[in-house]
C-alpha cells in the first residue's frame, strides 16, 4: 500500500529497488514520526481543516501508536512502503476518515525532513551523553596521574618530557572542540521544516510557527526551498561533527595502541580486557582499540561519502536522498558504542610508574639544561650549543627535575578551566527545551 499510488501498479522489481532498505532504517525514525504529526495535526485544528472530534481521534490513536512503537510492537508490513504510509494507514485502520485528514498541508518530502531533523537530536544527545562520560573519564585520569612523567615525542622521536596529565587531558580539551561542531549540528537540526510540503510551500494558511513550538524547534526553516535544500547539507555537518570525535577517538587509540606495546610499556590492562594469539601463548593484543581506531576512520570518511551523494544535485527533491540513511545510521550506532568501550577501558588502564627512569630517556631532558643555563644568564644559542657538544662528547648529565608552570604544562594543567569550557558547550545545547516540548505533546 502506498499513500501516493493511483491506478497503476508498480512493477515489483521496481518497487524492491526503490524502497530498498526504507522500511529497516524507518524503524529507527518510527516515533519522531507521529510526535510530527502529533504537532501537525493539532496545528490543523487551529486553522480550520481539522474537527476538533476528529483531532481527540486523532491524537489519542496517534499516542497510541507511539507507545506501542517505544514497546517495540511497531512494525511496517511488507506491503507498506516506509513509516509514513504505515503510521497514517494504521490511523485510518482504527479511526477511520479523521485518519485520512492528517496530510494536509505537507508531503512526503517535508514529513520525511521533520523526521529526520527530530531523529538527528536525539542521537545528537546520546553522542554528547557518551561524550561527557569519556571527558569526565579522561580528566579523573589526568588529574590521577598528573604526577607522572611520560616521554614526549615528535617524528616518532624521543623529544621532551611529558605526563600522563597532559596526555589524559589533551584528549579531554580535544572533546571540547568536537562538542563546538556538533552544537552547531545541533543548532542546524534544530530549526523546523514541516510546512514546506514538496519543497514549494503550500496554499493551506498553515501556522509553522506553531508547529515549531511544539515540536521545540528553535527556530523555522523559512525558505520552503531551503527547507528542502537542506536535506543533504545537514547530514553532512552532523557528519563532519561525528568525524571530529572520531578523529579524536582514532588517534587516542593510536597512542594506547603504541604505548601497550612492549618496546613502549607505558600502560596496560586487564588480560580480561585484551584478546591472545591461536598460536603464540605470550599475546595480549589491543583489539578493542585497533577496531576503535578503524571504525573511526571510517566514521571520517562519512562526510565525504555524503557530499559526493548530493553535490550535483540541483535544488528540489531527489530520491537519491533516501540513500543517506544507509550511510549516515549505522555511523550512530558504531560511534556511540566507540564512546562507551573506550570509556569503560579507560576505567580499567593502569600506567606505569617511573617510566623516565630508564636510561634510553637521557636525553629527553637536554632541553631541560639549555633552560636551566639560560636562566643562569647564558645566551640561549650558546646554551643550546654547549649542550649539543656535551651529547656529542657523551659527557651530557640530564638535569632531571621538570620545573614546567605555565598555563597548560606538566605543573599546571588547567583541567578545571578545560571542565569549565566543557560545560559552557554542553549547556548550550537546550536538550531540556526538548524534553518539555516531548512531554507536552504526549501528554
Amino acid at each position: 500500500m502506498k499513500i501516493w499510488q493511483k491506478n497503476t501498479d508498480v512493477n515489483k522489481q521496481v518497487e524492491a529497488f526503490t524502497v530498498g532498505q526504507d522500511r529497516e532504517l524507518d524503524r529507527e525514525m518510527a516515533a519522531f514520526d507521529v510526535l510530527g504529526s502529533l504537532a501537525h495535526t493539532r496545528m490543523l485544528e487551529s486553522i480550520g481543516l481539522m474537527t476538533q472530534s476528529d483531532l481527540e481521534l486523532v491524537q489519542q490513536e496517534l499516542k497510541n501508536i507511539y507507545r506501542e512503537i517505544e514497546s517495540g510492537q511497531f512494525t511496517i508490513e511488507d506491503s507498506v512502503e516506509d513509516v509514513h504510509s504505515q503510521v497514517e494507514w494504521l490511523l485510518t485502520q482504527r479511526i477511520g476518515e479523521a485518519g485520512k485528514k492528517i496530510h494536509s498541508g505537507r508531503s512526503r518530502n517535508d514529513q520525511v525532513l521533520v523526521d529526520l531533523k527530530l531523529f538527528f537530536r536525539s542521537r545528537i544527545e546520546e553522542m554528547v551523553q557518551n561524550v561527557e562520560a569519556l571527558f569526565e573519564q579522561l580528566i579523573a585520569l589526568s588529574e590521577e596521574h598528573k604526577d607522572k612523567l611520560l616521554p614526549g615525542y615528535t617524528h616518532l622521536q624521543i623529544a621532551m618530557p611529558s605526563s600522563f596529565g597532559l596526555w589524559f587531558g589533551a584528549y579531554a580539551e580535544s572533546l571540547v572542540d568536537d562538542m563546538e561542531l556538533m552544537l552547531a549540528a545541533w543548532k542546524v537540526c534544530n530549526k523546523n521544516p514541516l510546512g514546506s510540503a514538496a519543497g514549494y510551500g503550500s496554499s493551506f494558511p498553515l501556522n509553522r510557527t506553531m508547529t515549531t513550538e511544539l515540536l521545540g524547534f528553535d527556530a523555522l526553516n523559512y525558505n520552503v526551498v531551503y527547507a528542502q535544500m537542506g536535506r543533504g547539507k545537514t547530514e553532512r555537518i552532523l557528519a563532519q561533527a561525528m568525524s571530529s570525535v572520531a578523529a579524536t577517538l582514532a588517534k587516542f587509540s593510536m597512542d594506547v595502541c603504541l604505548f601497550i606495546n612492549q618496546n613502549f610499556g607505558f600502560i596496560s590492562f586487564p588480560d580480561e580486557l585484551t584478546t591472545g594469539s591461536s598460536i603464540m601463548p605470550h599475546k595480549k593484543n589491543p583489539d578493542v582499540f585497533e577496531l576503535i581506531r578503524s571504525r573511526c576512520n571510517k566514521i571520517q570518511a562519512l562526510p565525504n561519502e555524503i557530499a559526493l551523494m548530493t553535490t550535483n544535485l540541483p535544488s528540489g527533491y531527489h530520491r537519491d536522498l533516501q540513500l543517506l540513511k544507509e550511510n549516515l545510521f549505522p555511523a550512530f550506532t558504531s560511534l556511540n558504542e566507540c564512546l562507551e568501550i573506550a570509556t569503560f577501558m579507560l576505567q580499567n588502564i593502569s600506567v606505569k610508574n617511573n617510566i623516565l627512569d630508564d636510561e634510553k630517556y637521557t636525553y629527553l631532558f637536554s632541553v631541560e639544561v639549555v633552560n636551566n643555563e639560560v636562566l643562569k644568564g647564558v645566551p640561549f644559542r650558546e646554551a643550546y650549543k654547549n649542550v649539543g657538544a656535551n651529547i656529542e662528547k657523551g659527557t651530557f648529565k640530564p638535569l632531571k627535575t621538570v620545573n614546567h608552570t605555565h598555563e597548560g604544562s606538566i605543573g599546571n594543567l588547567c583541567n578545571p578551566e578545560i571542565k569549565t569550557a566543557f560545560q559552557t558547550v554542553i549547556s548550550q545545547f537546550g536538550f531540556e527545551k526538548v524534553h518539555n516540548a516531548v512531554q507536552q505533546l504526549l501528554a
